[in-house]
């Protein structure tokens, strides 16, 4: 009797011929899953007990200070966002919760201390053990975030990660060559938790003298991985350079894809629902009215305020800088931003705020009449005017043009199956939708957000609002499909290297002007 691994799907206890057992490995495929739009086909034999999804581990890799937590919160929120449960298990936490145990100076990372190399090596393992205990409770992708940088640790961890058959391992190495991103990383970690009760100079002097003792063992991924046939994924400089190999499996694609599409840059991302249109007026969902009264005086003052904002954000930008200039200099260390002097500090401010406001703004809003109208004030000679269709309002079908109060006397059952379950509800008839549905459509817009560095604003509409700020807010499924969008607010989101900033403004009407909410 031996267990046949058909796909990650399916599972069956039966004697197989040779020729069987060959077609079936050729059959496994590449675990091609999206949740909500894709069901595999299983079998009456099946065995309940043994079904399980594929699974995937990615092993960061890289010296410190190159971005690799940065990278894994932000393909963990991506991943969550498509709805693949995914968590982040980092084994710098488990070290600082033993650290009374342990000295957690530089020496701690020397490779030469046999004992210590011992010590961090259990640690790594400690945190693989909790990683694999989770997705067998069920899930999907687990990210073990830490350095990782030598092939003996590597291959201990790919040793383990073999006896589990349904998990893939991808290997994420994090490289970083430019100068200024390592020097502001550096400075960044003085912010963390290893050394935020340090002086500066005695925290800069003693992680520098930990990152030497990384690249005393450090070995890249190459040869090695290779040899073996171990997918990987190289990041240059936070994604300006990305080298793939032997990419297999859909959720392995799904990252790489991913990583391949976003950057640094410092922006404005502006998330608007429709001005009001005559629908919402009489409670009507769906349809494409235009807007109503109330709605055209909202997207006039829209178009003021998002021009006041671009100033507003340029001068904040330059202001920030400032002040973080100021506060190295006040720890004794070297400014970030050269300049030769021949300026002073508030014409290089000003300068910095002009060449801010005069690069490019986008603005998308969806192929809907009451949309493309809330964009009317906008100059398109100043401003990158797109009208999308992945951002049109969730398809209701055969309940479009109807009120919920409507919908709840005529289709009940429908009323009743949406409100226990938003998420993958999706409405009866020819093109309905779901929120899953909408998710899929739009991840295009995701990545060229991701994408692009210049400012943006998105006028669409309630359901498509609640999936786009889930994704940049990090809200988990259940709260997403409930968020609270009201009519005539803005949102703004300011990435940031530590995660999202966001803000929140509401237009009141009798004073025709936005107040920011906390």
């Amino acid at each position: 009797m031996q267990w046949l691994q058909l796909s990650p799907e399916i599972s069956y206890n039966h004697n197989y011929s040779p020729l069987e057992m060959a077609a079936a490995r050729q059959h496994r495929g590449s675990g091609f899953d999206v949740p909500g739009a894709v069901h595999s086909v299983t079998t009456p034999r099946l065995d309940k007990e043994m079904q399980a999804d594929a699974k995937l581990v990615i092993i960061m890799v890289g010296l410190p200070a190159r971005g690799k937590s940065y990278i894994v919160k932000k393909l963990r929120r991506y991943l969550n966002w498509l709805q693949y449960e995914t968590k982040v298990f980092n084994v710098g936490n488990l070290r600082r919760e033993h650290e009374s145990e342990h000295e957690q100076s530089a020496k701690f990372f020397d490779p030469d201390n046999e004992e210590l190399k011992q010590i961090r090596d259990k640690l790594a393992l400690d945190v693989l053990e909790n990683l694999i205990t989770w997705l067998k409770e069920g899930g999907r992708v687990a990210i073990h975030d830490a350095t990782n940088s030598t092939i003996e640790r590597r291959a201990l961890l790919l040793k383990r990660l073999k006896q589990e058959p349904q998990i893939r391992v991808l290997l994420l190495e994090s490289l970083c060559t430019d100068e200024r991103i390592l020097e502001r990383n550096f400075r960044l970690k003085l912010l963390g938790p290893d050394y935020k009760n340090r002086p500066a100079a005695e925290a800069m002097a003693d992680f520098k003298s930990r990152v030497t003792n990384y690249e005393k063992a450090y070995q890249p991924i190459g040869d090695w991985e290779e040899e073996r046939d171990i997918q990987y994924c190289k990041l240059v400089n936070v994604g300006k350079k990305v080298i793939a190999c032997n990419i297999s499996g859909y959720l392995s694609g799904q990252c790489v894809f991913y990583l391949m599409n976003f950057n640094l840059a410092e922006r404005q991302i502006f998330l608007t629902r429709h001005g009001q249109s005559e629908d919402n007026v009489t409670g009507r969902i769906g349809g494409d009215a235009d807007l109503s009264p109330a709605g055209r005086k909202y997207a006039d003052a829209l178009a003021r305020f998002i021009k006041e904002q671009r100033v507003q954000f340029a001068l904040d930008l330059v202001q920030e800088q400032h002040e973080r200039e100021e506060i190295w200099k006040s720890k004794g260390l070297e400014p970030l931003e050269k300049t030769d002097g021949s300026h002073t500090p508030e014409e290089l401010m000003q300068a910095k705020a002009a060449s801010i406001c005069n690069s490019q703004f986008t603005i998308w809003t969806s192929m809907l009449k009451r949309a493309m109208s809330t964009a009317q004030h906008f100059d398109p000679d100043e401003y990158d005017i797109k009208h999308i269709r992945f951002l049109n309002e969730i398809n209701a079908s055969i309940c479009e043009g109807m009120t919920y109060e409507e919908i709840a006397n005529v289709y009940p059952d429908e009323y009743n199956m949406r409100k226990q379950n938003k998420l993958f509800y999706r409405y009866p008839g020819i093109g309905g939708e779901s929120y899953m549905d909408v998710i899929h459509r739009t991840q295009s817009m995701i990545i060229e957000l991701e994408r692009m560095s210049q400012s943006c604003l998105i006028i669409t509409h309630r359901v498509v609002m609640r999936i786009l700020l889930g994704y940049l807010t990090d809200m988990s499924r259940e709260e997403m499909p409930h968020m609270d969008v009201p009519m005539h607010t803005l949102f703004e989101v300011r990435p940031k290297p530590y995660g999202n900033e966001i803000l929140k403004w509401r237009y009141v009407e009798h004073l025709d002007r936005f107040v920011q909410e906390q």
